[in-house]
């Protein structure tokens, strides 16, 4: 299947109840050839008249988060969990994500990114139980917000909604920092060519990890990074959190 087949189906959707209150199902949109997918919840009312994503208050702010970042709209793919407007935005029932994740299953398989960037809770939930990642309780659950996961071939980076910030300001700082890991995994490590790490893995020394989560992920955290920009001296063993591994 091609992206416009699936768009097709996508469009004429009537499998579930949802259909009859929509306007428009979305399809994704973006970069076919993106390292990156955010998976949003379901359209609001201004995407269900217009057809098109985030173009409402939460895609001002979207668009606010991702020109801090420095990231264009063209340099990624976003798409929805819930493809129709959930009605008075209510919670999506468990019937209509198992109907509906299929088109997104669809959507990851012909994308195929590196990096999935769910946003917010239901999102987040649907793509760690797709990963088999362990989901943490409620109450714990905005500290994933942020962190990288990594299982499969996928890395997993969860962030909030951006209509978090308008019933939230003071959570704006907090998105701004997350948000801006979108440009950090659309780039690899400029000194990844050159590091040990590189040697090491290619050698088969170095679990696979290390390269998926830092070199080739959130490379600023790096330690070994961070001490290359300063050019401060460490050593070849040093891994990527600043441990030693004497075994290398």
């Amino acid at each position: 299947m091609k992206i416009d087949d699936l768009n097709k189906e996508i469009k004429k959707c009537n499998r579930c109840r949802l259909s009859e209150t929509r306007i428009n199902a979305l399809c994704g949109e973006g970069d076919l050839n993106t390292k990156i997918m955010l998976i949003a919840q379901a359209p609001g009312e201004n995407e269900n008249k217009e057809g098109k994503m985030f173009i409402g208050p939460s895609g001002k702010v979207l668009d606010e988060l991702l020109r801090i970042a420095n990231v264009g709209r063209n340099e990624i793919y976003m798409t929805n969990l819930i493809k129709c407007m959930l009605p008075k935005y209510r919670k999506p029932k468990q019937d209509e994500i198992k109907i509906c994740s299929k088109y997104l299953d669809e959507e990851i398989k012909l994308i195929n990114p590196k990096t999935l960037a769910p946003l917010g809770y239901h999102a987040t939930k649907y793509t760690f139980e797709k990963y088999a990642l362990c989901l943490p309780s409620k109450p714990e659950f905005p500290e994933v917000y942020g962190n990288i996961f990594l299982s499969k071939d996928k890395k997993i980076l969860p962030l909030q909604h951006p209509a978090t910030v308008l019933y939230n300001p003071s959570l704006k700082e907090e998105m701004i920092k997350n948000y801006r890991k979108i440009k950090v995994l659309l780039e690899n490590c400029k000194w990844y060519p050159v590091c040990p790490m590189k040697r090491f893995y290619e050698e088969g020394k170095l679990n696979k990890k290390w390269v998926e989560l830092y070199c080739k992920g959130d490379w600023e955290s790096c330690i070994r990074y961070q001490m290359e920009e300063r050019a401060a001296p460490h050593p070849d063993r040093m891994l990527p959190d600043g441990s030693i591994d004497e075994r290398l």
